[in-house]
């Protein structure tokens, strides 16, 4: 899917790289996005989604060896493409109604274990299929899987709209699929611990009931798909603010502390990441948070994005999370 940042140097209408002939990343091309003709659905494409009247509309890819291994199971990978794309319809507070695929056939085995994963999916999370495309590949090309998702909402959240002196809060635990991605690489899993951080970057879960109970309350919403520190500041700046986050109440498993550890070094790496699909969310402080989740951070005045451990200020480090095209 898109994923918003501040808006990069833009060379023309319709360039696909800039003048010293070097492919355009992911802030650049979202910067020329805007440069087109908008609808007022895509709300200034500053979020994951696009809104219809009650309707929600989102888009998400996979691609072979950038989001998956090409070892991983492929039921797995089905799982993955439904949970990460309903993951922005939970952000904002919806609910499913359908989704489409497109799908390029590779080999019987392999397209069978994705329509299993995939049943499987839709089934967990209460969606159905509305049709979608299928593709054909030359050979050996890595898959390349999309997934776009409609749901309908009342309340939605944009991630614009925080507010000074709101507190930045996360559902759940952060930083599991990092590890677990590393363990995947590394072949079975050699202990309970890390089986369950591999589960986290398999198989993720979209926070949908979680979505909608935040939904009427909350300020802004996002999900945390590239990273704790990226996402926040993407959030931040949606919203004309700065944000302060508190490495000490980010919130861990026990399994990524005890695979992992506990200090700085391994907070600075579970809040790098991505691939958590937690709901990030702004609210007033005072107001009672109908889920249970923990305050990280604040929102202020200015931009930009400040990081403490407890009462001590740390550098940012020199990657806030993951950025297609660096």
């Amino acid at each position: 899917m898109l994923r918003r940042w501040p808006s990069g140097r833009w060379t023309a209408p319709g360039a696909t790289r800039d003048g010293a002939g070097r492919a355009m990343n992911e802030v650049q091309f979202i910067a020329a996005l805007r440069t087109l003709p908008l609808h007022a659905g895509a709300h200034g494409l500053m979020d994951d989604v696009a809104r219809l009247g009650l309707l929600v509309l989102t888009t998400d890819t996979l691609v072979e060896g950038v989001h998956f291994l090409p070892g991983d199971d492929a039921a797995d990978v089905a799982w993955k493409l439904v949970a990460t794309t309903l993951s922005d319809i939970a952000a904002k507070g919806a609910t499913p109604i359908g989704v489409l695929l497109n799908y390029p056939l590779s080999d019987d085995s392999w397209d069978g274990g994705f329509l299993a994963g995939f049943s499987e999916a839709l089934l967990e999370f209460g969606c159905a299929l509305l049709g979608g495309d299928t593709v054909c590949l030359p050979q050996g090309s890595p898959r390349v899987l999309s997934l776009t998702a409609i749901g309908d909402a009342i309340d939605m959240p944009w991630r614009t709209g925080a507010k000074s002196g709101d507190a930045l809060y996360v559902t759940g635990t952060i930083g599991d699929a990092g590890p677990g991605l590393a363990c995947a690489r590394h072949g079975a899993p050699t202990s309970a611990d890390e089986a369950a951080l591999i589960a986290a970057y398999r198989r993720p879960v979209p926070l949908l009931a979680q979505g909608r109970a935040l939904a009427p309350h909350v300020h802004a919403m996002m999900d945390v798909s590239d990273g704790l520190l990226i996402d926040a500041a993407r959030m931040a700046q949606a919203s004309g603010l700065s944000v302060t986050i508190d490495l000490a109440s980010v919130p861990l498993s026990p399994a990524f502390c005890a695979c992992v550890g506990d200090d700085r070094a391994a907070r600075m790496a579970a809040v790098t990441a991505g691939d958590d699909y937690q709901l990030l969310f702004a609210l007033r402080p005072g107001v009672r948070v109908p889920v249970q989740a923990c305050r990280v951070g604040t929102f202020g005045p200015g931009q930009g994005l400040s990081l403490l451990d407890g009462a001590e200020f740390v550098p940012l480090p020199a990657r806030l999370g993951f950025q297609h095209g660096g």
